[in-house]
């Protein structure tokens, strides 16, 4: 018998325990959760903008796994890059030499912004957070950081401490004495910056949960007062950085912005290999690494590995080559423009916002008195099972995987990968009609299922 590994042999045999393994091992109320709204499909393989299950069924990807799929699954260019690295049998991750990859994508991600000056490599968008907190509170000698409300910047204790949402921060005090300010507040800025303790600002350009921009100036107002106050601004790029909103970076939408630290991660991977970046200014980072002795004050284990420089370095060779940009910011205009069109058509539908392809649809109060009475009741069971309502039949009836934008949001975020084009567009869009037109028919299997889903959260409370 051989003793050797096979992957391959290993997945035919036990693949389909996929639910019943995680539910034993891993985060078992993930299953009960799929099962409960009918997520749990079981997808045999993936390429660009799609999968497919085991009966040669398409689904559509309009969620790019949170963004890390920013060039789809498995782009040809990443897949070579990957293999090439690996048969170079490089002598990685000596921690005692430097070696050439990481020093190449590190000078191809700030010739996209050219104010900075270095980056450091980590292994996720929460790690790149905490580096760019750590950098700041040291460089300024301040203990303090500014975040808003309903922000997201991960989940580990640092980064959620600049988390906006509480339903994240429940259970984990004490978090360290960040403060929250309204996004687009300038007043409430200032008021925390007199108090002479602040480190910085971390925002996020537009807001991942409920695609909230901010607000025209805001960003240039806001870098004006920290400067100020010598504090510093950090823009957080995880989710819309690398063109997703039709720009390089989100940050660059309002001329004269430039952050003293950009943090990046997500599509940068190419969808292989976990990677986080946090670019920064030369003051910053000379102040941090102030000596010899301090060589290694903030490191990672596996920060810079090959593979993940690799793609990387790909993954910014596929955008300058394909142009995906630009292609983010037409087909996102196309895809917002057919959306918008419907707000007058359909009493639900309250609001489609966002830039490029990062795209929220909101869902409100409808006038008629019968959808009125149904949507009351939805929302006194929990707000944001009308958007669950509407992404199961995408799914189930469509085959289009999307999310709810946050917990006890009547929002559905549209992050798909940024190669989809008008035949994309044209599938959601269909999709899209098909439901409203059920769900304002105030009758039928979608209210049903929200019947079920008002069960669900009155036994949960």
């Amino acid at each position: 018998m051989s003793t050797e590994f096979d992957l391959g042999r290993l997945l035919a045999e036990r693949g389909a325990e996929r639910y019943e393994l995680h539910g034993k091992y891993l985060n078992h109320q993930l299953p009960r959760m799929l099962h409960t709204i009918g997520f749990d499909k079981v997808y045999e393989r993936g390429e660009g903008a799609y999968f497919w299950d085991a009966d040669g069924n398409d689904y559509l990807d309009m969620l790019a796994g949170f963004g890390v799929m920013g060039l789809g699954r498995h782009h040809p260019v990443v897949r070579k890059a990957l293999h090439d690295v690996l048969d170079a049998q490089l002598a990685d991750l000596t921690r005692f030499d430097c070696q050439p990859l990481p020093g190449l994508l590190a000078e191809k991600l700030l010739a996209h912004s050219p104010h900075l000056d270095r980056v450091f490599f980590g292994n996720s968008g929460t790690e790149a957070v905490e580096t760019a907190l750590k950098f700041a509170r040291y460089a300024t000698g301040k203990p303090r950081v500014l975040y808003c409300d309903h922000a997201f910047h991960g989940l580990t204790t640092g980064s959620l401490s600049v988390n906006g949402e509480s339903g994240f921060r429940d259970g984990f005090a004490p978090l360290l004495p960040d403060t929250a300010v309204p996004l687009g507040d300038l007043d409430a800025l200032a008021r925390e910056l007199k108090k002479g303790d602040v480190a910085a600002l971390v925002v996020e350009p537009i807001q991942g949960k409920g695609v909230h921009e901010a607000p025209p100036g805001y960003l240039r107002s806001a870098q004006e007062l920290l400067r100020r106050h010598k504090a510093l601004l950090i823009a957080d790029e995880v989710q819309t950085g690398l063109g997703r909103t039709g720009d390089f970076y989100a940050y660059q939408h309002e001329d004269g912005v430039e952050p003293d630290l950009v943090c990046v991660a997500k599509a940068l991977s190419g969808g292989y290999v976990p990677v986080g970046a946090t670019l920064g200014k030369d003051w910053i980072f000379k102040k941090v690494y102030s000596s010899m002795d301090r060589v290694l004050v903030h490191s990672a284990s596996f920060g810079s590995n090959a593979q993940a420089m690799a793609a990387g370095l790909a993954v910014l060779s596929v955008m300058e080559n394909e142009q995906i940009v630009a292609n983010a910011r037409a087909t996102g205009e196309l895809l917002k423009s057919r959306l918008a069109a419907l707000v007058d058509k359909y009493e639900l539908l309250a609001d489609v916002r966002g830039r490029g392809l990062m795209i929220g649809i909101e869902f409100g109060k409808p006038r008629s008195l019968k959808l009125r009475g149904r949507w009351t009741m939805l929302q006194a069971a929990r707000k944001g099972l009308f958007a669950q309502m509407v992404v199961v039949p995408l799914l189930q009836r469509h085959r289009i995987l999307t999310q709810v934008s946050g917990d006890h949001l009547e929002v559905i975020k549209l992050i798909p990968p940024l190669v989809v084009g008008e035949k994309e567009v044209d599938r959601f869009v269909d999709a899209f009609t098909d439901v409203m037109d059920d769900a304002h028919s105030g009758s039928g299997l979608m209210w049903d299922f929200g019947r079920t889903l008002v069960k669900q959260a009155v036994a949960n409370r």
